[in-house]
């Protein structure tokens, strides 16, 4: 009985892992083509090395979208 809460434990935990590489993947890759695409003559990374919140603000939010995407995508 334990063996088998322990596998089913252990798979469910790759599974998330897993899950969790994906959409950090995908956010990345997404927050990248907004970056060179979307706002080609502003970098988003040396805005946030000058400091500017807003900018900071606004990549946060595609993450947040991004990541709420992909956890519907993954629910079906």
């Amino acid at each position: 009985m334990e063996f088998e809460f322990l596998s089913v434990t252990l798979m469910n935990l790759g599974i998330n892992l897993i899950y969790t590489f994906v959409a950090l993947l995908v956010s990345l890759f997404a927050l990248i083509i907004v970056d060179k695409r979307l706002l080609p003559n502003i970098s988003i990374e040396e805005e946030m090395k000058k400091g500017n919140i807003a900018v900071a603000i606004f990549s946060s939010t595609i993450l947040l979208f991004v990541a709420i995407i992909v956890t519907f995508g993954f629910k079906g």
